[in-house]
């Protein structure tokens, strides 16, 4: 003690004057943690170019990357929840609502919109996982009615993109008597004879699943999406056996005979355009 003193003032060491690194200018694969900028992230689809993990994506980005000229129209914008139990957790249920409105500038976990894909009219309906983890009320059930409704007006196919925590518990009874409702709509779509294509994504589990998810013509995933009804942790549980490797991803549930074909993000609007044609070419000549 008492060995060294400061005989200058003011000394400062390079830390100090360290540039600290902006946000959002990486993006770090939560699969093989490659590290890659996210504007490069950004152009490859949200696909990494180390594993071919997908990162989830917007319904908006669903939107832009199907339709031609990234441009659709959207319909059936201004439905929200109305809270008919007057739900209370550890908020309000109204309150929930207007602070994921605020926080990710939708309305629900779901937008629908019609538009052309290869230069044929399509109507698409896309989850958002991150309006309360892309849970299905009663908003979610109605538009999806309406985009049945607009797929028979326009006499198009019907695109729905899955990506859900499954029934919303907020809205009870309500959120489950939505799987019956979309169940039936789309038996509507089914008597019209237009086609329907369900493209599940990560994750789609629950009621979404246990619905219109798994009632498609045909049956997409993306790759090694988890899709199922209970999560894997409550199934071990519930069995009491260990699961087998892969269990509830798209790959195993392919193989199972859930699932028609895994299809890249990348090669996906040209696979819905020659589904759809041959799905209408099949009807049209039965």
């Amino acid at each position: 003690m008492g060995w060294f003193t400061r005989k200058k003032e003011g000394i400062s060491t390079s830390t100090a004057e360290k540039k600290e690194t902006p946000e959002g200018l990486w993006y770090k694969c939560p699969k093989c943690k490659a590290v890659i900028t996210s504007e490069e992230h950004k152009t490859n689809l949200a696909i990494c170019k180390n594993c071919n993990h997908h990162e989830r994506l917007t319904a908006g980005d669903y939107f832009q990357m199907l339709f031609d000229n990234d441009k659709g129209t959207e319909f059936a914008r201004g439905i929200t929840s109305a809270d008919p139990l007057e739900f209370e957790d550890t908020k309000k249920y109204v309150d929930r609502i207007a602070k994921m409105e605020d926080k990710t500038g939708l309305k629900d976990a779901i937008r629908v919109a019609y538009g052309k894909i290869e230069n044929e009219v399509a109507v698409i309906a896309a989850m958002d996982f991150s309006f309360i983890g892309g849970s299905m009320g009663s908003v979610v059930g109605e538009k999806i009615s309406r985009a049945v409704d607009k797929a028979m007006d326009l006499n198009a196919p019907l695109l729905i993109i899955s990506k859900s925590g499954g029934a919303r518990m907020m809205e009870a009874g309500l959120s489950l008597m939505q799987m019956a409702k979309t169940s039936a709509k789309l038996n509507q779509l089914s008597a019209a004879q237009l086609p329907f294509v369900s493209l599940l994504t990560d994750p789609t589990t629950g009621g979404v699943t246990a619905s219109f998810a798994m009632l498609g013509d045909v049956n997409m995933a993306e790759p090694n999406a988890l899709i199922g009804f209970a999560g894997p942790r409550i199934v071990k549980e519930t069995t009491g056996r260990d699961l087998p490797e892969g269990f509830q991803r798209s790959e195993f549930l392919l193989e199972h005979g859930f699932l028609d074909m895994i299809v890249d993000r990348k090669d996906l609007k040209a696979k819905l355009a020659q589904v759809f044609s041959m799905l209408k070419v099949e009807k049209a000549t039965e």
